[in-house]
C-alpha cells in the first residue's frame, strides 16, 4: 500500500493519499440549494474514513443549470453559510474538500428546474428529449461570470478547491464535443473554439479566486456516442486545458447518450478506463485523476504503481464503505465492506443515495450503531444476507447472539445471484459478513434448522426469522416431468442441464440463469410472460445482460404463457396463439418464489419478541433483507 498512500499534490492542495471520492449525486440538499445536516454528516463520515480528498457533487452554478432536484448551490451569497460549516467539519476531521461546479446544459428539462434548458446549440439530450436554446453570446459570457462567482464563494466558504464538470455531457462538456457543439462563431468549429467556454471559465476563476486556488477539470476521456469526443481528441483538450491553468484532470467517460458506461455495473471490468488516464498523462504534467469500477484498494495501489494516474477515484466503493482508507491502511483488507456493482441503492429506479451493502451510508447520525442498555440472548433462523446483517449489528451491541442456519453454508439466495457471468462480487460481501461473524463471536450453527424446541429449550430474549423463499411452482400440465428443475437448483449445482435449455420466466432470475447457461455452451430459449424480459433489474444493469443474452444467441419469447410441459417442448400461447417450443432436454423454471415463514408462525404469541424479516416477510431483493436485518439488529 506503499503507493496509494503516499502524499501527493493537486496546486495548493496538500493530499495525504492517493484516494479521492469522487463527486456522487446524492440528493441530500434543499430545493433551494442550501446544505443539510444530512449532508454534512454524510461528507464527514468519509473523512473520518480517511480519504484524502472528497469532491462533492454538482454545485449549480445557475439554478437554470440544475440537473437533479435537491443537489447544492453555489449561485448565491446566500448558500455560503452552511457550507462554511461543512468544510469546517471535514476539515476537523483531517480531510480535504472541493466543490464540483457544473451546469446541466441541455441533460435537463423544464420539470425539473422551471425553464427551458440551454445549450451551445438548439440540439435536444437524446435521453431527456427537450429542445433546448441556444445560448447568446452574451448568455455564455455571462455563465463564465457565474462559473467563476461560484469558485469564489466555494473559497470563501473555505474548500480547498473546485472541479468543473467538463465530463458526461453536462454543459461545459456540451461546448467541448462536436457531438453538441454545431456552432460557427468563437464558441464553435475547430477543437481550440470549442474548448474556448472552458478555458475561460479557468481564467474567471483564477481571476476571482486566485492563482494559487486549485482547479481541477473533470473530461470524458471518451464519450462513446456517434461524433464524440475520442480519446485523441480528449488527449488534446487536456494539453490546453493544463495551459489555461488546471491543476489536474479528472479522466471519466461517456455523455448522458452512453449513461450505463458512467455508472458501469459489475459486467464492465475493473478499472475499464484506466488507459485513457495513461493517455492523458502522457500529455499532462499535472496529477491525472482516473475513475471506473475501482473498488478494491490492491487494485488502486496496481493503478499506482504503474503509473496510468497519480490518484484513484472511488466512487461507489466509498458507499460501501466510508471507511475503506483506514481499514486498507491497517491492512484489514477483509473488513472492507466491497462494492459489488449492483446500483441497486447507489442509482436503483426506486432509490438513490444508498447502498445496499451498508444501510448507515447516507444515514450517518439515523442509523449509528450504539451498544445495547442491556445484553439479551439472540436466535436467528436463516444464514441469508438480512439473518447476518441483524446477527452482525445485535453481535456489535454487545448481545449474545445465536444464528441458525439449515444448509451447510452461509448466504442464501444471495449466495446463488453470485453464479451468472460477471455477478461473482456478490460472494465478497457474503465473505464479508461470514468473517464479521467469527470476529464478533455470533454462534453460527450450520446443518441446523431452528425449531420451536430449541426455542423452548434456549429460552431467547429475541428471535429473528429470516428464512426466506423458496421457488414457486405452480399448476401446470407436465410441470413435475424429471427434466423440469428450478433455476435455483441449477445456479446451485444441484441439477444436471442438457444441451437445449427453456427457461420459463424472463425476469431478473430467468435471465440471469438463461445468461449462465448460455455462456456454459448450452442452447437457450426464454419464454416471459410480459412484454419486456428482466424488467425487474436496473437499467445499466439490463443493458448489459441484453447484450449478452444477444451474443449468446438466446431467444426471447414475449407475451408468452405456458400451458404444457410435453416431451417434445414446451407449448405456450404467443400473443394469444399456442406455439409449440422446443426440442428440448430441459425446462428451468424462473417463475417466481414464495415466503418461507413457517417457523414465525408457530412462535405468534410465544415469544415475547419476534421479527420476520426479508423474504420470509415479503419476496423482495437482497437490498430490502439487508435493511431490515440492519434495523432490526439496532431495535433489539
Amino acid at each position: 500500500m506503499k503507493s496509494i498512500f503516499s502524499t501527493a499534490e493537486i496546486g495548493t492542495i496538500k493530499v495525504k493519499n492517493r484516494l479521492i471520492v469522487p463527486a456522487m449525486v446524492m440528493g441530500f440538499c434543499n430545493a433551494d440549494g442550501t446544505i443539510t445536516d444530512r449532508f454534512v454528516a454524510y461528507h464527514a463520515g468519509k473523512a473520518r474514513g480517511g480519504w484524502g480528498l472528497i469532491i462533492t457533487e454538482d454545485y449549480a452554478v445557475d439554478p437554470r443549470g440544475l440537473g437533479n432536484l435537491r443537489i447544492p448551490g453555489l449561485w448565491n451569497d446566500e448558500q455560503v453559510q452552511g457550507n462554511i460549516r461543512l468544510t469546517e467539519e471535514v476539515h476537523k476531521l483531517g480531510g480535504k474538500i472541493a466543490a464540483q461546479l457544473y451546469h446541466a446544459g441541455r441533460q435537463t428539462n423544464s420539470g425539473i428546474m422551471g425553464a427551458q434548458p440551454v445549450a451551445p446549440s438548439p440540439l435536444p439530450c437524446p435521453v431527456m428529449q427537450e429542445m433546448p436554446h441556444e445560448l447568446t453570446i452574451n448568455e455564455i459570457q455571462d455563465l463564465v461570470e457565474k462559473f467563476g462567482d461560484s469558485a469564489k464563494r466555494a473559497k470563501d466558504a473555505g474548500f480547498d478547491g473546485v472541479e468543473i464538470h467538463g465530463g458526461h455531457g453536462y454543459l461545459v462538456a456540451q461546448f467541448i464535443s462536436a457531438y453538441s457543439n454545431k456552432r460557427t462563431d468563437v464558441y464553435g468549429g475547430i477543437l481550440f473554439n470549442r474548448l474556448r467556454f472552458a478555458t475561460e471559465i479557468i481564467a474567471n476563476i483564477k481571476k476571482k479566486a486566485g492563482d494559487k486556488f486549485p482547479v481541477i477539470f473533470r473530461l470524458s476521456g471518451k464519450e462513446m456516442v456517434p461524433g464524440g469526443m475520442t480519446i485523441e481528441d480528449s488527449k488534446a483538450a487536456a494539453m490546453i486545458l493544463e495551459q489555461a491553468g488546471a491543476d489536474a484532470i479528472h479522466v471519466s467517460v461517456g455523455t448522458y447518450g452512453s449513461r450505463f458506461f458512467i455508472i458501469p455495473p459489475a459486467a464492465v471490468e475493473h478499472g475499464w478506463i484506466t488507459d485513457l488516464a495513461a493517455e492523458i498523462k502522457k500529455v499532462v504534467s499535472i496529477p491525472v485523476i482516473t475513475v471506473g469500477r475501482i473498488n478494491d484498494p490492491l487494485i488502486a495501489e496496481g493503478i499506482i504503481r504503474s503509473g496510468k494516474a497519480d490518484f484513484i477515484a472511488m466512487g461507489r466503493a466509498s458507499l460501501a464503505d466510508p471507511d475503506l482508507p483506514r481499514k486498507a491502511a491497517r491492512g484489514d483488507f477483509d473488513d472492507i465492506i466491497p462494492c459489488i456493482g449492483c446500483l441497486q441503492g447507489c442509482w436503483g429506479k426506486n432509490s438513490r443515495g444508498r447502498c445496499i451493502l451498508n444501510p448507515r451510508t447516507g444515514k450517518e447520525k439515523q442509523n449509528a450503531i450504539i451498544p445495547a442498555n442491556k445484553v439479551r440472548k439472540v436466535l436467528i433462523a436463516g444464514g441469508g444476507p438480512g439473518g447476518m446483517e441483524t446477527a452482525i449489528v445485535a453481535a456489535k451491541r454487545g448481545h449474545e447472539v445465536h444464528l441458525y442456519e439449515k444448509t451447510g453454508s452461509l448466504g442464501g439466495q444471495f449466495s446463488l445471484a453470485a453464479v451468472p457471468p460477471s455477478k461473482g462480487e456478490i460472494s465478497s460481501f457474503i465473505a464479508w459478513q461470514s468473517s464479521q461473524l467469527v470476529k464478533l463471536g455470533v454462534k453460527v450453527n450450520l446443518d441446523t434448522e431452528l425449531t420451536e424446541e430449541i426455542v423452548s429449550a434456549e429460552q431467547p430474549d429475541a428471535v429473528v426469522v429470516a428464512t426466506g423463499s423458496r421457488p414457486l411452482i405452480p399448476d401446470i400440465p407436465g410441470i413435475n416431468r424429471k427434466n423440469v428443475v428450478t433455476a435455483q437448483d441449477v445456479l446451485a449445482g444441484q441439477s444436471e442441464v442438457g444441451r437445449r435449455v427453456i427457461v420459463a420466466g424472463g425476469g431478473m432470475i430467468g435471465a440471469e440463469t438463461a445468461s449462465y447457461l448460455a455462456n456454459h455452451g448450452k442452447q437457450v430459449a426464454i419464454i416471459e410472460m410480459s412484454s419486456v424480459a428482466a424488467d425487474d433489474e436496473e437499467a445499466a444493469v439490463k443493458y448489459f445482460l441484453m447484450d449478452d443474452l444477444k451474443k449468446n444467441n438466446v431467444k426471447i419469447y414475449l407475451n408468452a404463457v405456458v400451458k404444457t410441459i410435453e416431451e417434445e417442448g414446451v407449448i405456450a400461447f404467443i400473443d394469444d396463439e399456442e406455439k409449440l417450443i422446443g426440442p428440448v432436454d430441459t425446462v428451468v423454471l424462473a417463475l417466481g418464489v414464495e415466503s418461507v415463514n413457517i417457523l414465525g408462525l408457530r412462535l405468534q404469541d410465544k415469544v415475547d419478541e419476534l421479527y420476520v424479516i426479508g423474504d420470509a416477510l415479503q419476496c423482495r431483493k437482497a437490498t430490502e433483507a439487508i435493511e431490515e436485518g440492519y434495523h432490526t439488529g439496532l431495535m433489539i
